[in-house]
């Protein structure tokens, strides 16, 4: 797959730091979770992001979003610098970006039905006219493979499988460019697992999106992305095409 020359999104030497707790007297200490790390995101790829629990992988997915706080270094999307920017152009990426999380009835509110939580986002984000809301929502879940008479359904009345294609019709509520799925496979069944992966291939040929994936299943990995960076101890130790990086890893962590 030919991509454009530029990135969508893209991270300089960035670095997430947490305090670590001490004595009193002692002089305070940080670990670094994410430690100088530069990627590219470019439109219209999927990009995997791998390494064993604790690496950084989902600390770096949110520094991207600026979920969380950068120590260090500097994110650009579509060109604009975010780390340290303009308010409007933090707006900007979070308008265009959504994320996908790893357990799929926590990211629905579960008093509300799967209808409402998808037209709160479109309210929230003025994409439609009100009354047009409804048949948005529908045609949302039909693009998920979802029945549109689900919308009155709450997440509790749902699969895991049915409840994260709804988080993903919410996600795609927003008309994103870029999405960050946080292990979004993890809790749930093989087979659903591929339906799942195989819903996101379709949306990523059809819309065009950027995605990166965080996971820790290779074999996922291996069928969904375009290139693979390896995260450990909080920095990226090796970069590349998927098929190089399985077949002829150059790291011995890889």
């Amino acid at each position: 797959m030919a991509y454009p020359n530029w990135p969508l999104l893209e991270a300089d030497n960035l670095s997430v730091t947490f305090p670590v707790s001490g004595g009193f007297w002692r002089e305070k200490k940080v670990v670094h979770a994410v430690n100088q790390v530069t990627v590219q995101i470019y439109p219209g790829e999927t990009l995997g992001l791998v390494g064993e629990s604790g690496s950084g992988k989902s600390t770096l997915g949110r520094a991207l979003l600026q979920l969380e706080r950068v120590a260090a270094g500097e994110v650009r999307f579509d060109g604009q610098r975010i780390t340290h920017g303009l308010t409007s152009d933090i707006v900007r990426l979070r308008q265009q970006s959504a994320m996908i999380f790893q357990d799929p009835f926590a990211s629905l509110n579960p008093r509300q039905t799967v209808g409402e939580s998808i037209a709160e986002v479109l309210r929230v984000h003025q994409k439609i006219p009100r009354a047009q809301i409804a048949q948005r929502v529908a045609e949302l879940l039909t693009q998920v493979g979802l029945r549109t008479q689900q919308a009155n359904a709450k997440p509790s009345q749902l699969s895991g499988g049915q409840c994260q294609r709804a988080g993903i019709a919410r996600a795609l509520a927003i008309e994103p460019r870029l999405i960050v799925a946080d292990e979004c496979v993890a809790a749930l069944d093989v087979s659903i697992q591929g339906q799942i992966v195989n819903l996101l291939m379709d949306l990523r040929e059809k819309m065009g999106l950027a995605i990166l994936f965080i996971a820790h299943d290779l074999a996922i990995v291996r069928r969904l992305c375009d290139r693979v960076a390896v995260m450990y101890l909080g920095r990226i130790v090796e970069e590349g095409p998927t098929e190089t990086v399985f077949t002829r890893p150059l790291q011995p962590y890889t």
